[in-house]
C-alpha cells in the first residue's frame, strides 16, 4: 500500500471515529437514577386491552403487557442460570447451585407462560400465524427484559406480573390457559 493511500486510509477512520462519537453524544440518555420506560407498540384498535387502574399494564394492549412479563422473566432465567453456572464451575458450591439452578427452571417456565399467553393473544386478537405472532411480541419482551440489569431489579419488575396472570386468567382464560398459580 502507497504511503498515500495508508494516510488517506487513516483519515478515513478517524473521521468515522469523529462522527460516530458526535452521533453518540448528540442521542437522547436517560438520566441517572431514572428507568428507561418502556417503549410502547402503536394502539391497534384489535388487541383486547388491560383494564386494571393503579397497575403499570393499565391501557396497554394485553399481548403487551404479559410479553412484558415474559420478558422479565426470561431476564431472571439468564440472571439465576449465569449464576449458578458460576456456582458450579468458578466457586463450586453444590447449595447454592441447586438452588440457582431450580430458581432459573422456574423463571423459565414462567416466562414461557407468558410467551404463550401472548402468543394466543395475538393469534386470536389480529389473526396472526404463531410465527408471526412470536415475531411480534419478541421485540417488546426483548427490551423489556434487557433494561433490567440485575436480579434484585428484575424481582422488582415481575411483582405485578403475578395480578397481570390471574387477571387475564379470569378474564380471558382461553387466551391465558395454564392453571398454575404464580407466587412471586
Amino acid at each position: 500500500m502507497s504511503p498515500r493511500a495508508s494516510r488517506c486510509l487513516v483519515i478515513t477512520i478517524a473521521l468515522s471515529t469523529v462522527v460516530a462519537s458526535m452521533a453518540a453524544q448528540a442521542a437522547p440518555r436517560p438520566k441517572k437514577g431514572e428507568p428507561a420506560a418502556a417503549a410502547a407498540a402503536p394502539v391497534d384498535k384489535r388487541d383486547r386491552v388491560v383494564t386494571a387502574p393503579g397497575t403499570p399494564f393499565h391501557g396497554r394492549a394485553f399481548w403487551q403487557a404479559i410479553a412484558q412479563c415474559g420478558g422479565i422473566y426470561f431476564r431472571l432465567n439468564t440472571v439465576y442460570s449465569e449464576a449458578a453456572i458460576s456456582a458450579k464451575v468458578i466457586k463450586p458450591d453444590p447449595a447454592a447451585y441447586q438452588r440457582l439452578t431450580k430458581q432459573a427452571e422456574t423463571a423459565g417456565q414462567t416466562a414461557t407462560m407468558f410467551f404463550d399467553a401472548s402468543e394466543n393473544f395475538l393469534i386470536s386478537d389480529r389473526r396472526l400465524a404463531r410465527d408471526e405472532a412470536v415475531l411480534t411480541y419478541d421485540p417488546v419482551a426483548g427490551r423489556e427484559g434487557d433494561r433490567l440489569k440485575t436480579a434484585d431489579a428484575a424481582i422488582q419488575a415481575s411483582k405485578p406480573c403475578s395480578e397481570l396472570y390471574k387477571l387475564c386468567r379470569s378474564t380471558y382464560p382461553q387466551s391465558c390457559s395454564d392453571p398454575t398459580a404464580l407466587t412471586n
